[in-house]
């Protein structure tokens, strides 16, 4: 790259963004101001000013650029001021393609799966108005794509957890491949443009992928119908293949899923109530996950009372919004447990975080989804991020959920 190079590169950029904003004026770059001509006005010796003057007049005499010189200078070589002529003579010249034929190719790219993912075309739009998605512009196209393969392709088959390398394998040839997707993977999951600091494993387990297999875990009474045969619940504990589970006879009254294993734990070591079953919902669920949920749902009394309890934060109530349309297969709704600011005790509060404007807003999103319009006023009036490990189950004050009346 000759050190002229990124100085045309610039003036293309501001060409394009001004063709993008229906601007008509000619777009130039003074070359005696630091800030458009850094390159230029840093050049120290004879050999680079020669070097940069000569790059500047092939691409001038290409068309693409016109320049204006001094005059007055005995050389006529000092540059003043260099204005674009041609962006597609510009382009060719730096052997690079403008963003017209970039879109293009991404709509070529993308154009299978504009229909089945409504969210694809609002990407599309956003890069035809110079907008980057999840960091990145139509250069993009093919990792969406391959993103939207795989989700296509684990919506065939969601009745098994895939292991998410080996899966990465048998569709890319590639263990990695599948890692590095996830961006887009969580494009496609959420359906929303903006990205945001959530956990990678949340999107794999949304769509049936895990680093390694994850049983269900449960703790309470009664026996799993699996595969055919009775197993009974015990006690502290009992992990089994969510794909095998069929039905659950079971005294419980009370339904706790937990989104963090050592809550999980801490609760299940607390707790002896017969009428209450806790579940371990390995933090995102799975769609074996959630088969296993609805079924083990539709074998308890119509007063059954549901509750769930994560993380205060984005992931915690997306968590939710997945479990409350489960239940709702069911015909069952979904209530909170200790995740809202309203009902947590002052200390516990004092010690959360409070989340910027934009995370604020995806939780209260993602509370509404989830059935839970109290919880998200309650954001609204005290905005905080909590991680469910302060709470302890055992304290009096917290409690575990009550039996429903009737």
């Amino acid at each position: 790259m000759s050190d002229a190079t990124p100085l045309l590169q610039r003036l293309l950029r501001r060409g394009e963004a001004a063709s993008l904003r229906g601007d008509p004026k000619p777009v130039s770059l003074p070359m005696t101001a630091a800030s458009s001509a850094r390159e230029y006005l840093a050049l120290a010796t004879l050999a680079e000013r020669e070097r940069f003057h000569g790059q500047i007049a092939l691409a001038e005499r290409a068309g693409a650029i016109t320049v204006l010189r001094d005059r007055n200078r005995g050389d006529s070589e000092q540059l003043l001021r260099i204005t674009l002529a041609d962006a597609g003579a510009l382009a060719a010249f730096l052997g690079v393609s403008l963003h017209a034929s970039r879109i293009e190719a991404a709509t070529c790219a993308l154009a299978g799966w504009t229909t089945t993912f409504p969210i694809v075309e609002a990407v599309l739009e956003a890069w035809r108005g110079g907008r980057k998605v999840r960091a990145c512009g139509p250069e993009a196209a093919g990792d969406l794509a391959d993103a939207a393969r795989v989700v296509a392709h684990c919506a065939q088959d969601s009745s098994r957890e895939r292991l998410l390398r080996r899966e990465s394998v048998r569709l890319f040839g590639d263990s990695k491949r599948l890692e590095a997707l996830t961006p887009w993977l969580d494009l496609l999951v959420t359906g929303e443009i903006a990205a945001r600091d959530s956990d990678r494993a949340h999107t794999w387990a949304a769509l049936g992928l895990r680093r390694e297999p994850q049983p269900l875990l449960l703790s309470g009474s009664g026996q799993l119908l699996l595969d055919g045969a009775r197993l009974p619940l015990v006690r502290p504990w009992l992990g089994v293949p969510p794909e095998c589970v069929e039905a659950l006879d079971t005294p419980a009254r009370r339904v706790l899923s937990i989104e963090n294993l050592a809550s999980f734990h801490e609760a299940a070591r607390t707790t002896k109530a017969a009428d209450l079953l806790l579940l371990y919902t390995g933090g995102m669920p799975s769609p074996a996950w959630r088969r296993a949920y609805v079924r083990l749902l539709a074998g308890l009394p119509g007063n059954a009372a549901l509750y769930h309890w994560g993380d205060i934060d984005e992931g915690g109530f997306r968590i939710a919004a997945v479990l409350a349309e489960a239940a709702a297969e069911t015909g069952r709704g979904l209530r909170p447990w200790r995740m809202s600011a309203a009902t947590l005790p002052e200390d516990i509060t004092a010690m959360a975080a409070v989340p910027d404007r934009a995370v604020l807003e995806a939780m209260q999103r993602w509370a509404i989804r989830a059935g839970w319009i109290e919880v998200a006023n309650a954001l609204r009036q005290r905005p905080i991020r909590l991680e469910q490990e302060a709470l302890d189950p055992a304290r009096a004050d917290i409690g575990l959920p009550t039996a429903p009346p009737g």
